[in-house]
């Protein structure tokens, strides 16, 4: 950002402060999402450690600001959350997602579980949080839990079939009873 001078030589840090505000409202209206964007939610087997997470939202910001479909730049964003959820949200108001495209983001997931040494795609496990901690386990251990009463109704399960930004911002991280996860579990569940 160029600093503004007066006549005196003298940075007026009013102007250059309300100039540096100015860009970032400008930045932040280009990059807001609308509700309806779509969300792919890819779940690592593991907690991901605090360099981790930082090397894989560099790689994450690399790939959204690169990722097009049909030669059209895809508004996009992604995001790590809780050190274990790698998070793809693309807002199609200005290009759609296709085939292609989704089948790339799918590639280049499939490269950060090589580099990284981790398992994304495994939709059987499970995560739930205990307290702050967020943690996750495969579906029978899961089920372990929900026999022993370890986990109930109530316990907070992470529904990652949401479609959406507002389904990601209501429905992701709730009550096992508000999840899919009762549907399937309904048995095992106090």
């Amino acid at each position: 950002m160029a600093a503004i001078f007066l006549g005196d030589g003298k940075t007026d840090a009013r102007m250059t402060t309300k100039l540096h505000t100015e860009v970032n409202n400008l930045i932040a209206l280009y990059m807001q999402f609308s509700e309806n964007s779509r969300v792919w939610i890819y779940q690592s087997d593991r907690k991901l450690t605090d360099d981790e997470v930082q090397q894989i939202q560099q790689h994450l910001n690399s790939f959204t600001t690169q990722w097009t479909a049909h030669n059209n730049q895809l508004k996009a964003k992604a995001e790590v959350r809780y050190n274990r959820f790698l998070i793809l949200i693309v807002d199609e108001s200005q290009a759609g997602a296709s085939g292609c495209s989704i089948d790339k983001s799918v590639h280049f997931m499939k490269q950060l579980e090589q580099q990284y040494n981790i398992n994304l795609f495994d939709r059987f496990n499970l995560a739930y949080r205990e307290g702050e901690e967020v943690l996750s386990l495969p579906r029978h251990n899961f089920e372990e839990l929900l026999k022993q009463g370890k986990l109930n109704k109530e316990s907070i399960v992470f529904n990652n079939l949401v479609q959406n930004l507002t389904e990601l911002n209501t429905k992701w991280e709730v009550p096992f009873k508000d999840s899919w996860h009762i549907q399937l579990f309904r048995d095992l569940v106090v």
